[in-house]
């Protein structure tokens, strides 16, 4: 049994995110995305937006909800396929 090609395949994208996009988005959670995409960690990302990190986390958790995602990693994905 050849697993090779399951391995290689492209992992879905979450059908609820393209259907809200990142016009669900406000635009605080929109840049807090952003930061977290370019992999910066909660605390730059709140040193750059002037937020405490805990309000980042906030709308990292609004995020999450909206467009039906579990995890960081997803998310980051997400936010680079959308253009963000």
């Amino acid at each position: 049994m050849n697993l090779a090609p399951a391995l290689y395949a492209k992992a879905p994208t979450p059908a609820s995110a393209f259907a809200c996009g990142p016009a669900a988005l406000a635009p605080r959670e929109r840049e807090a995305l952003q930061h977290i995409a370019a992999g910066h960690t909660y605390v730059q990302t709140a040193r750059r937006m002037g937020l405490s990190k805990h309000t980042v986390d906030a709308y990292l958790r609004r995020i999450r909800t909206k467009l039906g995602i579990s995890n960081t990693a997803e998310l980051t994905r997400l936010a680079v396929s959308l253009g963000l």
